[in-house]
Order: structure tokens, then C-alpha cells, then sequence
């Protein structure tokens, strides 16, 4: 009758031994009080080694349907007794791994152990390999080594291996066997070992998969305080300015990866949204005058994880912090950084805990694109100049609000009041630091949308996305520079790269619609217009530019229908109101067009008058002399020229007055 095939029942890992069917914790024999909860938290993740285990599955394996316990709360107390049981550390843990929002993971090496009558039989269970430290920063202490079991003198031969299962999986169980001619396998098993050693040892056996693109997801707030979101989303936002410096690195913009801020999707799911490589992901705690950050880099396809680290410090030394852990990153990945890369990833600034946490909420509000965050984030960054006056990034984000605000879109403040002061804000940011890829991509902002001057615009641009070539908002607001010189091909390619670096981004989905509009490629508008919609039905520009698009293709009973959606969304814009009108008088519907008309001359006003929107209402209506006062009011304005290359303006172009408006303006083509 053959033995009995052995089943585990002992776990081994460092100085701890886990009897699996009596639940009980021992330390080097000694044991230790750990019951309950903990210990099956304990028990799911070592018949999980390596691998995670989701909040999900301990909640479904753990914890009844029915019950009356905080989940969470329960769950977290569990991992902290059980923690306080192993001695280990949730900042540098030995043995439990926790995954910000999704789970935890045991790391250590482990030996399953399985009984046959009285006779124990051990094997190894393979350990999970940490990536080594960056080399910026100073590893990690160590914990002393742990005593292993005595080495089994020999392998046994086939007939004496049995195996047991863990997580699914069958792992082989050896039952000691002394063999006749040891001396002559153990010079086997010295050559094996040698020729294993090797193997692990040899260049590039441990380097991870090539990693040249990411997305930073929104960093997880563990204040516990909903009011903190605007500390740990501004936080994301500069890590992922920061990590976009870096040439040879595609990082994903903040618009994008917050739409997965709370989203419960896996990380591989995301991957193959944002079609990259990896994932950074990682907390922020704030306490007082101090700030800790945590980041994880995941392989996002396999979901494994290469490295993980934290940072601590006051909250003045919040900027280099940042800095240290895009280095980290990216001597984790074996990019290789230019030295004007390394200079800028260099230790920043040091603001006073009251100037940053304004600079944040600046960012914050700025990245909302609304009238009333442009309003809160033109006066956090006042306040950080106030409390900072040399502090060029404020300048830069005081530039950048300004320039939003002075746009047809927002209409905080009139282009004249506006542009200016966006670019004096950028041209004192650049006084301070020319390395800002950001203020020069403002600064040329301005001299395109005000000063028209065309040939220094397109200078700046050029110089701050070479200092910043992950910079999507850069490349968009290039693509409308290159529109305005009539470069409609490189114009389209620009904000590709844009929506290549923002793939969620709306609006510069929206705007690849209008470039191809505007190159009179309509099905490709509709098209992407259709795309946009798809990310997200309820987005007025999109529907704005299916419009225009089906307008141009005289498909105006469906042209008219998305113009009014888009009415309706944004709540009455006039853009899109001059359009619907101009659509109406194409069909054909005068009365309908000049109700529309009308109502715009009513409304115009001395900051905004939509003089080149009541401009295109009159193409539509075939008046040209009336389009062309209204454009020279436009021009006295300083209104945006780009609006001229659209196609509804094509038949004024072999107008001579037109002709000479486009050279007054710098745009002679």
C-alpha cells in the first residue's frame, strides 16, 4: 500500500511557523497570542505567496454578508494586529505588502511543510524578489537574517515526491531520504548550483521588461479628510510634471489619469486605456508640518510590482521630495536623464508650509477650467508671490490662469486686461528660471493670442516643449499656432501628440475634431467628434463640432440638431449660437438666423462684443460688407485670428479687404 500523500500544515517564514489547521503563531517555538481576524488574514496570503489579494476577496472569504462590523475598519485593524504580531512595518514591511486601495501581499521567502505520519517534509517555496534601491537615495536598512531550517542532504528521486496545492498551484513536498551515493550527487547538486547561480547572476537576468511610457494615478489621500483632495491631487499633479521632463519618458497627463481617481478597475484594464507600460501609484499623509509620500511602481500589464519606497519630510521640503522620487523612477527603469534632466529633477525649492499649500490649491483650481477656479487660482498664485516672491513657478501659474482667463471660453476678463498681465507673469518666470518649459509655452500663448506676433510665438513654443516635451496642454496650444499660419497638416500632427500624451483629455479630443475641420477633412471630424462623444455624451464642444462638421457636408437637418444640443449643454454659448445661426442661414431659415443675430448684437458688450462671431452669422446671410465691419471690429479688439482658417469663413477669402486684414494680422497666407 503506498504512503500517504503529505497535506501542508506548517508555513515557515523567517522566525515564524503557522500551524494552518490550529491557527497558532509561533516564534522560534515561543507562542504568540494571535488569533481571530489577523490570523486568517495571515492564512489567505500565505496560501496566496507573491501575489495580491484584494480587499474584495478577504472581505468575501472573511467577513459574512450580513454582518454588522465596519468592513473597512475592521479589515485595517486586523492587518495592524497582525503587523504588531510579525514585528513588521507598513512603511518598510518584511512580510505584508500593502497595495493603496487594492490589497495586500505577503513577500517574504516561505517554506510549506507537510506531515506523513510523524516524518515532516519541507520544501522552499520560491521568494518574491524585491527590485534593488535607486541609487539616489540610501536603501532601506535590512532586518537581520532570519536562521533557516537545516538543509536537507539530498534531492529526492521521483517516486519519493509528493505535492500539496497552494493558491491553485502544486508545490512539490520532499520527505527526507538519505541516498546511497551521496557523495556523488552532492557533487551533482554543487554543479546545479553553480550553474543556477550563474544563470541568476548574469547581466540583465533580473532587469524588468523596457518601460517608456506611464501614467502617475491620483495619489490616495489618507488624511481621512475629503477637504485635504486638493494636497494630494496637486501632489499628483507635480510628480507628473516632474516625471514629464523626462524626453525618453511618455507620462500621461493629469486629465486623464483622474478620471480614474475612485474608479475600481484593475491595472491592467488601465493600461490598455492609456496604452502604457507601468503605473505609478502611491498616498500622501500630511500631519501638521509634515508630509509622507509612498509610490509603487507596477508593471501594468502583469500587474507586478518592481519598487516601492517612502518619502518623509517637512512639508517645505514637499518640492524635493517630488523630485527625489521621479529620480528614483527613473533610474528604476534605466533611463538615462540629459543633464539639463537632471539639473531640473535636482532638490527644489523650499517654500513655507502656508506659500505651498497655496501654490497647490492654485493648481487645484486652475485645473477645474471653469470661471470661478481661474478666479481662486489667479488669487492662491497672488498669494504665493506675495509670501515668495522669487518663486517662479507661481509666476508661471498666475501666467497660465491669466492666459485662460482672457479666452473666448471662460470670458473671465476682456483679451486686453488679460493677455497682458498672463504675459508679464510668464516673462518674470522666465526672469527666474529659463528652464520652465510651462512659462514659455505661456508666454508664446500670449504673443500668439494678443501680440500676433507670430515668429517669436512659435520660438517659445518650440523652446518649452523641448524643455518639456510631456507637456500635452504645450503641444495642443502649438497644433492652434501651426492652425493659424495655415500648417494644417502639422497642426493635426501636434495635437495628436497631445491627445497621445492626454487620451482622455476632452477638449483636445474635441480640438483634433476642429483641426481636421478646418483642413476640410469633414468625415475624419465627424469622426473624432463621435469618439469624443463616446468618452463622455454629455460634452457640449463635441457636439459643437459635429455640428459644424455635418453644417459644411449640407447635412443641415443633422448639423442644426447637434448646435442646439450643444446649446443646451453649455447652457447658451454664444460660439455656439453664431454657428447655429450661421447654420440657419445656410439652409436657407434667414428669420430663425437673424432671431439669433440680434439678440448677439443686443448682448455685446465692451469686454466681449463676439464681433467675429456676428461676423460668421453675416457670411452665412451672403452679406459680406456687414462680415468684414464686424471682423475690422474684431481686429480692434485683438480677437483670437484663428477662427479665420475655419471653413466658414472660405467665402470671404478671395475678398481683398480680407486679404489685408490677414496681412495686418501677421497672416498673409
Amino acid at each position: 500500500m503506498g504512503s500517504a500523500v503529505p497535506s501542508p500544515r506548517l508555513i515557515r517564514f523567517g522566525v515564524f511557523e503557522l500551524d494552518l489547521r490550529s491557527g497558532e503563531l509561533q516564534r522560534q517555538g515561543r507562542k504568540i497570542r494571535l488569533e481571530g481576524q489577523p490570523v486568517q488574514v495571515l492564512i489567505c496570503l500565505l496560501k496566496n505567496p507573491g501575489e495580491l489579494v484584494t480587499r474584495e476577496e478577504l472581505h468575501r472569504k472573511l467577513w459574512p454578508a450580513d454582518t454588522f462590523v465596519n468592513f473597512e475598519h475592521g479589515l485595517n485593524a486586523a492587518v495592524k494586529r497582525l503587523r504588531r504580531a510579525l514585528n513588521d512595518s507598513a512603511d518598510n514591511p518584511r512580510f505584508v505588502e500593502t497595495l493603496p486601495r487594492r490589497g495586500y501581499r505577503f513577500i517574504a521567502p516561505m517554506q510549506a511543510v507537510a506531515v506523513t505520519g510523524d516524518e515532516p517534509a519541507v520544501q522552499a517555496a520560491a521568494p518574491v524578489t524585491e527590485a534593488p534601491p535607486t541609487p539616489d537615495l540610501p536603501p532601506t536598512p535590512e532586518p537581520p537574517p532570519t536562521p533557516d531550517l537545516p538543509p536537507t542532504p539530498d534531492l529526492p528521486e521521483a517516486k519519493d515526491r509528493d505535492r500539496v496545492h497552494l493558491s491553485g498551484r502544486a508545490v512539490p513536498v520532499v520527505r527526507h531520504r538519505w541516498p546511497r551515493n551521496w557523495k556523488r550527487f552532492g557533487f551533482a547538486l554543487l554543479a546545479m548550483l553553480a550553474l543556477l547561480t550563474g544563470w541568476i547572476l548574469r547581466p540583465g537576468s533580473h532587469r524588468p521588461p523596457a518601460i517608456r511610457s506611464l501614467a502617475v494615478l491620483p495619489l490616495e489621500n489618507l488624511s481621512g479628510d475629503a477637504s485635504q483632495d486638493y494636497f494630494s491631487d496637486g501632489m499628483t499633479d507635480e510628480l507628473i510634471t516632474e516625471l514629464g521632463q523626462i524626453g525618453e519618458l511618455r507620462v500621461i497627463s493629469r486629465t486623464s489619469t483622474m478620471t480614474y481617481k475612485g474608479a475600481h478597475k484593475s491595472l491592467p484594464q488601465i493600461a490598455r486605456d492609456l496604452n502604457v507600460d507601468a503605473v505609478v501609484e502611491g498616498a500622501v499623509l500630511r500631519s501638521g508640518n509634515r508630509v509622507r509620500i509612498t509610490a509603487q511602481l507596477i508593471l501594468a500589464a502583469a500587474d507586478k510590482h518592481l519598487w516601492a519606497r517612502t518619502y518623509d519630510g517637512e512639508m517645505g521640503d514637499t518640492l524635493a521630495l517630488q523630485k527625489q522620487v521621479a529620480r528614483s523612477i527613473a533610474a528604476e527603469i534605466r533611463i538615462e536623464l540629459t543633464p539639463h534632466e537632471q539639473a531640473v529633477l535636482k532638490n527644489g525649492a523650499r517654500l513655507s508650509p502656508e506659500a505651498y499649500d497655496a501654490y497647490l490649491k492654485g493648481r487645484y483650481f486652475w485645473n477645474k477650467r471653469t470661471a470661478d477656479g481661474l478666479r481662486k487660482a489667479i488669487d492662491y498664485f497672488d498669494q504665493v508671490i506675495a509670501a515668495n516672491p522669487n518663486y517662479a513657478e507661481a509666476y508661471a501659474g498666475l501666467a497660465d490662469s491669466y492666459a485662460l482667463a482672457g479666452d473666448w471660453e471662460y470670458g473671465v476678463l476682456a483679451p486686453k486686461e488679460a493677455y497682458p498681465r498672463a504675459k508679464a507673469a510668464a516673462a518674470k518666470a522666465l526672469e527666474l528660471d529659463d528652464t520652465l518649459g510651462e512659462a514659455h509655452i505661456s508666454l508664446a500663448f500670449c504673443l500668439d493670442g494678443f501680440d500676433w506676433d507670430w515668429e517669436s510665438a512659435g520660438r517659445e513654443f518650440r523652446r518649452g516643449l523641448d524643455l518639456n516635451p510631456g507637456y500635452a496642454t504645450g503641444h495642443q496650444w502649438y497644433a492652434w499656432h501651426l492652425t493659424a499660419l495655415g500648417r494644417n497638416d502639422e497642426a493635426i500632427s501636434e495635437m495628436k501628440k497631445a491627445e497621445d500624451l492626454d487620451p482622455l483629455s476632452l477638449i483636445i479630443s474635441a480640438e483634433l475634431a476642429e483641426e481636421f475641420l478646418i483642413a476640410h477633412r469633414y468625415d475624419e471630424a465627424i469622426k473624432q467628434s463621435r469618439k469624443t462623444m463616446a468618452l463622455d455624451p454629455f460634452f457640449a464642444v463635441a457636439h459643437f463640432e459635429l455640428g459644424q462638421a455635418f453644417v459644411q457636408k449640407h447635412m443641415y437637418p443633422e448639423g442644426i440638431a447637434e448646435l442646439q444640443k450643444a446649446i443646451e449643454l453649455s447652457a447658451g454659448n454664444t460660439t455656439f449660437r453664431s454657428n447655429l445661426a450661421y447654420a440657419w442661414a445656410e439652409s436657407g431659415k434667414r428669420e430663425e438666423a437673424t432671431k439669433i443675430l440680434n439678440d448677439l448684437k443686443t448682448n455685446s458688450h465692451h469686454a466681449f462684443s463676439n464681433a467675429s462671431e456676428i461676423a460668421l452669422v453675416y457670411v452665412g446671410l451672403d452679406e459680406k460688407d456687414q462680415a468684414m465691419a464686424w471682423l475690422e471690429k474684431a481686429y480692434a479688439e485683438r480677437f483670437n485670428p484663428s477662427v479665420l482658417r475655419r471653413p466658414a469663413f472660405d467665402p470671404l477669402r478671395p475678398d481683398p479687404r480680407f486679404q489685408n486684414l490677414l496681412r495686418r494680422i501677421g497672416l498673409s497666407r
